[in-house]
């Protein structure tokens, strides 16, 4: 069943405002109304009436007559519906040259940024300890051919760690290669060192070496994970650099493999 307020909501829908609609539709009930009369009749505040007078008689859709009391009447509704179906047949021509235009404008723009990056959007800076654990997961987890890994204090071992051992023996299955290497300090720490055996059993394959200048996980010669003690935040602190970066990678790996090629496959005897 169809309420006053359907052919209100009608109106507005073809581009007059809801007070526009109700004076319109006042207005078709006779021949014509004072200011006045269709302001009652539409329930429309007197104040603005006028107004909406105006604005029904420059789009055509009203008609003024002088005298000394003016009064109005409503264009012929066929012609009224008309007239406003131009109107928007206009705006929508005119938002369709607008849309033209500015698709014309914007799409160069958008060509010309897919081939650009951010400077240093491929470096990730990690100091929360929580952050750089998660990224340590992450690199072991992406690694599908290789990994090479420094390894000093502060060790990861026991079960913090055995999302690496899964990624180990992931690797080995599909004939990848994971290689470690660690300080001698490995060898003073009972847990470490089982956890070394640990690694060793899902294969891979270690070496230990004196000293190391940072950790780093090297993963397809395409990620790294460094992570640097912080010499201005003290003994402990640790910033960690998440890079994505091949040519970086690359690098890396050959100080990786130098490294490698002089450490202990089976450490001295520590005094």
């Amino acid at each position: 069943m169809e309420t006053e307020e359907d052919p209100v909501g009608d109106l507005v829908a073809l581009g007059l405002a809801r007070y526009e609609a109700r004076v319109y539709l006042a207005l078709v009930r006779r021949e014509s109304y004072t200011a006045a009369e269709v302001a009652r009749e539409a329930d429309v505040p007197r104040q603005r009436v006028y107004d909406v007078l105006d604005a029904l008689v420059r789009r055509r859709l009203a008609t003024a007559h002088p005298g000394r009391v003016a009064t109005f009447s409503a264009v012929a509704p066929e012609l009224a519906v008309a007239r406003l179906m131009a109107l928007q047949r206009e705006e929508l021509e005119r938002l369709d040259r607008v849309s033209s235009t500015l698709t014309a404008a914007l799409v160069p723009v958008w060509t010309d940024g897919r081939t650009h990056t951010v400077p240093l959007d491929y470096v990730e800076i990690l100091r929360d300890p929580k952050s750089i654990a998660e990224a340590f997961t992450d690199i072991q987890a992406q690694a599908s051919s290789e990994l090479l890994s420094f390894c000093k204090p502060p060790f990861v071992a026991g079960a913090l760690n055995a999302p690496g051992i899964k990624a180990v023996r992931r690797l080995r299955r599909s004939g990848g290669s994971v290689r470690a290497i660690y300080t001698h300090e490995a060898l003073d720490d009972r847990e470490v060192l089982e956890n070394v055996r640990r690694f060793g059993a899902a294969g891979e394959e270690s070496r230990f070496a004196t000293r190391l200048p940072l950790k780093l996980v090297v993963a397809d010669a395409s990620l790294v994970l460094c992570d640097m003690p912080d010499p201005v935040a003290g003994t402990g602190a640790t910033t960690a650099l998440y890079i994505e970066h091949p040519a970086l990678a690359a690098c890396l790996r050959l100080a990786f493999l130098t490294v490698w090629d002089s450490a202990e496959t089976v450490p001295v005897a520590r005094p």
